[in-house]
């Protein structure tokens, strides 16, 4: 193996961002992966030390710097080693105006509860 680049499909098996390497090359084939910017369609694109790779995964696009390379895949924290993520964190949800919708007691439909009662008010009987 060369120590200055590596295929990205490879790179994101051994990075643990996907389960298999199969996996891996389907998700650089299908385009969901850019290498500084640029779409790729080859999961035998090299990636070099230094190269931004943004990954849509999840429903999350997660940015990643390379600063590393493997010859095998290890443990999650071999696998973090091995980028910076450089994903912005999320932005934090204003507070909310109003709390959820409440119903005051009483209104609304009736509870089951409620509903019993009536049953007995309505009929005289135990239900």
């Amino acid at each position: 193996m060369r120590d200055d680049r590596q295929r990205i499909d490879k790179w994101l098996w051994h990075a643990r961002l996907v389960r298999t390497r199969s996996a891996a090359a389907a998700l650089a084939a299908s385009g969901h992966v850019r290498l500084n910017g640029a779409r790729i369609a080859a999961p035998a694109k090299p990636v070099k030390r230094g190269d931004v790779v943004t990954i849509a995964l999840d429903a999350r696009v997660r940015i990643l710097k390379v600063t590393g390379f493997a010859d095998r895949r290890g443990d999650a924290e071999a696998g973090r080693a091995l980028y910076n993520d450089l994903t912005p964190a999320p932005a934090v949800p204003e507070e909310r105006a109003a709390p959820v919708a409440r119903r005051e007691a009483g209104s609304g439909r009736p509870t089951k509860q409620d509903r019993r009662a009536i049953a007995r008010f309505t009929r005289g009987h135990d239900c």
